[in-house]
């Protein structure tokens, strides 16, 4: 299954090199709203990253969002493509997708092992909150 937003960032990526890939993730962090320093806890970190990760998450209509931060750029610019396909969706969606993104666009491949290692920390935590909420919700 296919989806818009990550076909989208397919497109956008798709015949820069390298360099310029992390030209457009620095820009993309740049996009990305600060977190404030008092949700920039221990309690909100992310473990496993080499670089400092903090995340939030609230539910609005049903549907869940996060709010992610990083002092490490790079980082910042990845979280934000994440947070482009995984807010305003279902937990449900959100803990069974597929972010086949990450591979087409080549960042597997080319981040070191530490930032790669971080990035499925990332992506693991924001699947555990959403099935988390699923679980909640199914409860009630």
């Amino acid at each position: 299954m296919t989806d818009a937003i990550q076909d989208e960032i397919i497109r956008e990526f798709d015949g820069l090199e390298w360099l310029d890939r992390y030209d457009l993730l620095i820009t993309s962090a740049k996009e990305l709203e600060p977190m404030d320093e008092d949700s920039r806890t221990d309690e909100n970190t992310i473990s496993g990253c080499q670089s400092r990760v903090w995340i939030q998450s609230y539910k609005r209509d049903g549907k869940l969002n996060f709010n992610l931060d990083s002092d490490a750029m790079i980082t910042k610019g990845i979280m934000a493509l994440l947070l482009r396909v995984v807010n305003n969706r279902h937990p449900q969606e959100i803990a069974n997708i597929d972010l086949y993104f990450i591979e087409r666009i080549g960042l597997k491949s080319n981040l070191s092992p530490a930032r790669s290692n971080g990035l499925e920390s990332i992506i693991k935590r924001i699947k555990e909150i959403a099935k988390n909420e699923f679980d909640q919700s199914t409860v009630q």
